[in-house]
């Protein structure tokens, strides 16, 4: 029999409290990220506003087999834990990153600070909590992940012409600098921001205030 993880309703509810409040109703942002009735941007649990635009792929793709060397077990590995940001755009419109990417049999549990994934059979050490953008690298042993691993767990494609479920030229920046290579092969280093283009279109580079999530 397959171990659950499933993240407690106690779990969630204090995770929600830590971050505070923020206002129910939201619209779409030139950054591609949620904004309250006040304009502000709506901030999920992990303090990092939540993604705007219909998802990339659905998260249920993920499987539970071994990938890349990954495997997917009943508890989170804390040994080595790093997050990396992950922004899509397609032809200049945002796209979302979904929860629960990594945490298959998961479901998104709806909450005044965005969906939070909750159950699942096991947990991959490249998941998703919810739908903000932030990847989580939690291994038993300090090791450079790339993007394209985190795609395979996924089992979505990413390659020079898509992203999941998106058609078109990827164009890739890290951390402010255009990625001249594969991003496949962009490394998920600790607070590590990648924006993908896909499309014509291109998007301002914005960064992430990290030092404001406790991440």
């Amino acid at each position: 029999m397959k171990a659950r993880f499933a993240m407690p309703a106690l779990l969630v509810a204090v995770l929600i409290a830590g971050c505070g409040s923020s206002s129910s109703s939201s619209s779409s942002s030139g950054t591609g990220q949620s904004t309250g009735s006040s304009g502000a941007p709506t901030l999920g649990f992990e303090g990092i506003p939540i993604e705007q635009g219909s998802e990339i792929a659905p998260a249920s793709t993920t499987q539970t087999g071994t990938v890349d060397g990954i495997s997917c077990g009943p508890t989170e590995r804390l040994e080595y834990h790093i997050h990396a940001y992950l922004a899509v755009y397609l032809d200049g419109a945002p796209r979302s990153l979904p929860a629960g990417i990594g945490i298959p049999g998961s479901v998104p549990q709806q909450t005044g600070q965005g969906p939070i994934a909750v159950g699942g059979e096991c947990i991959y050490w490249l998941h998703t909590h919810t739908s903000d953008g932030v990847i989580h690298i939690e291994s038993p042993a300090q090791r450079i992940y790339s993007l394209g691993e985190f795609f395979d767990l996924w089992h979505q494609p990413l390659t020079p012409g898509r992203v999941g479920g998106l058609d078109g030229k990827v164009t890739a920046i890290v951390d402010g600098k255009q990625w001249s290579k594969s991003p496949r092969a962009i490394p998920l280093l600790p607070h590590a921001v990648i924006q993908l283009d896909v499309g014509s279109a291109s998007v301002p580079f914005k960064s992430v205030s990290w030092n404001a999530t406790g991440l």
